[in-house]
């Protein structure tokens, strides 16, 4: 491969892409700098592997992944059957496999990028034939069994980004956007409904009682029954921790909330919060500015891409990053619910680091193939 063959490449995407990742590790190191741990060795390995797989997908023309989106489908559902059947409990969900001496990983994060590969060759060849909701019906049938087996393990969060990704991709697919809007909005009516069943008349709904408590606590978390000292305790530390930054922070491997661990999961779940006390407001609105960049720069890869399946491929990257990015800041603001969902390229978290750079390595070769550069 000539070197030359990259001066087509989206200069602006990679550049903040690196950025962020850069910027991600230092946080990291801050955020576990008191617990005497080796996150950071292991987010860098991640991170090498992630090259790896990056490289080897922008040299692959990913065109060729259409003819396996079957297969594609079938390896995710697989491994999603597998991790009810041998996967182990980690924080109340059901979606962690360990495979001898091998690190566990999350096959949920490897089974996103799947269903995109997968559901944009499904849509790709409904073009035209998405305008009625007897047309749409195949594609929330296709989505509904790996979402439906993502929520028997407990993923909530998970289960969102499925819903999210589909629907974002079908109106990029040229599906009814009244139909489309129609369904979200009656959706969430339901959702709201059954939720005042439940709290005003014990109606069943099918969510555990901690997952209820997630929902609906960043309302008031003081409000949990325990003071704040219960469901309420993360998104409160996670504010008190934020409103402390100010608007510079008190520097890196200066925050009491994270030093002091009264912040939790501020490797994972909450390492925005871990921006906001020790590098401020200008910090967090960095953050913000990057995410917003990459994610232009990542449309605007996908106008260019030479055929629909290429566009679908971004635009269904750039849905799941999306939706991770909304959620997780906030939820760590407290004005979105705690699911769990990580930061991409920031949080801590092997497998969804490698998830990431893979989805990466994809909008990187459709922004090559869009030049005419073909591997």
């Amino acid at each position: 491969m000539e070197l030359k063959r990259f001066k087509f490449i989206d200069r602006t995407f990679v550049s903040v892409l690196i950025i962020l990742i850069a910027f991600g590790l230092v946080v990291l190191s801050s955020a576990t700098y008191a617990s005497n741990t080796n996150y950071l060795s292991k987010q860098i390995g991640a991170f090498v592997l992630g090259i790896i797989a990056a490289i080897i997908i922008i040299r692959y023309d990913y065109i060729q992944l259409q003819r396996y989106s079957w297969a594609l489908y079938g390896i995710s559902v697989i491994l999603l059957i597998l991790v009810l059947t041998i996967g182990s409990e980690v924080r109340g969900t059901t979606g962690w496999i360990k495979i001898g001496p091998l690190p566990q990983f999350q096959p949920a994060e490897f089974t996103k990028i799947m269903f995109i590969l997968a559901f944009a060759d499904f849509l790709s060849k409904r073009k035209g034939s998405l305008d009625t909701f007897k047309e749409m019906l195949p594609c929330f049938l296709y989505m509904g069994v790996p979402w439906a087996l993502v929520m028997a393990q407990k993923d909530l969060g998970t289960g969102l980004v499925y819903i999210a990704i589909t629907l974002v991709m079908m109106y990029f697919a040229g599906a009814n956007p009244k139909i489309l809007f129609g369904l979200l909005g009656g959706a969430a009516a339901v959702v709201a409904l059954a939720l005042f069943l439940h709290f005003q008349y014990g109606m069943w709904i099918p969510l555990q009682d901690y997952q209820v408590d997630r929902l609906t606590v960043f309302v008031n978390p003081t409000n949990d029954g325990s003071g704040g000292k219960g469901a309420g305790w993360n998104t409160l530390q996670s504010l008190i921790a934020i409103g402390s930054g100010g608007a510079t922070g008190k520097g890196l491997y200066h925050g009491t909330q994270v030093q002091q661990n009264f912040l939790p999961e501020h490797h994972t779940d909450f390492v925005y919060a871990v921006i906001g006390e020790e590098l401020g407001f200008l910090g967090g609105l960095f953050v913000i500015i990057m995410y917003g960049i990459l994610l232009v720069r990542a449309i605007a890869i996908s106008f260019e891409a030479k055929e629909l399946y290429g566009t679908l491929l971004v635009v269904g990257v750039s849905a799941m990053w999306l939706f991770h990015i909304f959620e997780n800041i906030g939820m760590c603001l407290g004005v979105m619910p705690v699911t769990g969902i990580p930061l991409p390229f920031l949080s801590y978290g092997g497998t969804a680091m490698l998830t990431n750079m893979i989805a990466a390595g994809l909008i990187v070769g459709v922004n090559l193939r869009g030049n005419q550069i073909v591997f």
